[in-house]
C-alpha cells in the first residue's frame, strides 16, 4: 500500500461499504476522552482525506460530537465509520474498517495526555498532547 492508494471496507454487517482514494498508510491512536467513550479504547485511524464514498448511506447514523466534528455509524450493527471534520470533510477512518492492513504503520499517537495508565502500545510513535495537537490547527498572523 503506498502512502495514497485506493481501498475498499465495509462495516461489520455489510449494510455500509466504503471506499476511499487517498487514504495514507499511517495509522494513529487518538486517546481523547470522547474517542475513548465511544469506542471503549483508542481509536486506531488512518487519515483518508475528503474523497471517500459509502455505499448504504440511508444505514450511516451520524453524531455531532463537537462543534467542529461528527462522527458516523452503521446504524444496523453499530461499527464505527469515520470521523470527519466539518470545516474540510477530512475523514479519519478506523484502520480495521478496510479489507486489507497491507502496509499499515502505526506510528503516531494523540492526546496522549489523556491516555489512562491501563494500556500502553509498544510500537515508538510521535506522541502529541491535546493542545499540541490543536496548536497545529491554530490560525496563523498570515491567515487571520
Amino acid at each position: 500500500m503506498s502512502n495514497a492508494s485506493v481501498v475498499k471496507g465495509s462495516c461489520l454487517c455489510g449494510a455500509v461499504n466504503v471506499e476511499a482514494k487517498n487514504m495514507s498508510n499511517h495509522v494513529g491512536a487518538c486517546h481523547c476522552n470522547m474517542c475513548r467513550k465511544w469506542g471503549g479504547g483508542a481509536f486506531l485511524a488512518v487519515e483518508c482525506g475528503s474523497d471517500v464514498s459509502f455505499e448504504g448511506e440511508e444505514n450511516i447514523g451520524v453524531y455531532e460530537s463537537s462543534e467542529w466534528a461528527e462522527r458516523g455509524f452503521c446504524q444496523r450493527c453499530g461499527s464505527h465509520l469515520f470521523y470527519k471534520l466539518k470545516q474540510n470533510n477530512q475523514y479519519f477512518m478506523p484502520a480495521g474498517l478496510f479489507d486489507s492492513s497491507e502496509g499499515l504503520v502505526f506510528d503516531h499517537q494523540v492526546f496522549i495526555d489523556e491516555k489512562p495508565e491501563y494500556y500502553s502500545f509498544a510500537n515508538e510513535t510521535k506522541n502529541m498532547t491535546g493542545a499540541e495537537l490543536f496548536a497545529q490547527f491554530a490560525p496563523t498572523p498570515e491567515n487571520t
